[in-house]
């Protein structure tokens, strides 16, 4: 087995990491403001409406298993931040982000994309090559980033881009625990020839996490400190569980179970 790393057991990549600038996105130059949810909803599926995807694919893009792994393990980090959060909500699996991650895990292409969704949506990668024993091999790591973070900014999280990204790095832990960022849908692909920074890496688990509403806007912190649930949108109706504002079970949010 071979696995090349840069943090942890997975090879990482960052939004962070784009071929100008070594820079979190700013909110002044995406299509929405941060706050503006309901325009990012619409224009989101507008795109995963119209976007292309695989037509041949034999299996589901993940197992039932790794879904529910991923995303248990996502609420776990998120219920257990420390300082304690205030507005945490609970994170569901969407459909919709699912699939525009499996669009983009079929190129096998090493680099965030595909650009037009990036305004609408968080990003998190990881590839590494050999068997494992659990998709959480691929997830830990994002997380493992919180040992470089202190909040409420990842001031001095900066790798050194584009031509590899290395040194201390946190936004994939900030957008795992990124309040408002209640919704996940990941893809996993096997690639047979994938380039990584120039090496061919064969037989390759490419994973891909797409989150929304997206987080990482500069000069803003992950989550509001306090006593855990004090904060939660009205719309959880006062519902918190495991330190998590959690959506009553009449809400849409749920839908996954389905």
């Amino acid at each position: 087995m071979i696995v090349i790393t840069t943090i942890g057991s997975a090879l990482l990549i960052s939004i962070v990491c784009d071929t100008s600038a070594v820079v979190l996105p700013n909110s002044t130059d995406v299509y929405w403001s941060a706050n503006d949810s309901t325009n990012a909803e619409g224009a989101l599926n507008t795109q995963l409406d119209s976007a292309s995807l695989p037509k041949t694919r034999s299996k589901r893009y993940i197992s039932q298993n790794d879904m529910i792994a991923i995303l248990d393990y996502h609420n776990q980090v998120r219920g257990k931040v420390f300082p304690p959060a205030s507005n945490m909500e609970y994170m569901v699996w969407d459909e919709n982000l699912a699939k525009s991650a499996e669009a983009w895990a079929a190129t096998c292409i090493w680099d965030h994309g595909p650009s037009y969704l990036l305004r609408f949506l968080g990003q998190n990668l990881s590839v590494r090559t050999g068997r494992y024993r659990s998709i959480l091999q691929l997830v830990k790591p994002w997380y493992d980033e919180v040992k470089d973070y202190a909040f409420p900014y990842p001031q001095d999280c900066n790798p050194r881009c584009p031509l590899r990204c290395y040194g201390p790095m946190c936004t994939h832990y900030t957008q795992m625990v990124w309040a408002t960022s209640n919704r996940i849908g990941c893809a996993i692909q096997t690639c047979h020839n994938m380039n990584v920074w120039g090496s061919v890496w064969r037989q390759a688990v490419y994973l891909v996490c797409n989150y929304a509403p997206k987080g990482n806007w500069i000069g803003e912190a992950p989550y509001k400190v306090g006593v855990p649930c004090s904060a939660c949108p009205p719309s959880y109706g006062g519902s918190c569980t495991n330190n998590l504002c959690f959506p009553g079970v009449t809400s849409n949010h749920l839908y996954w179970f389905k």
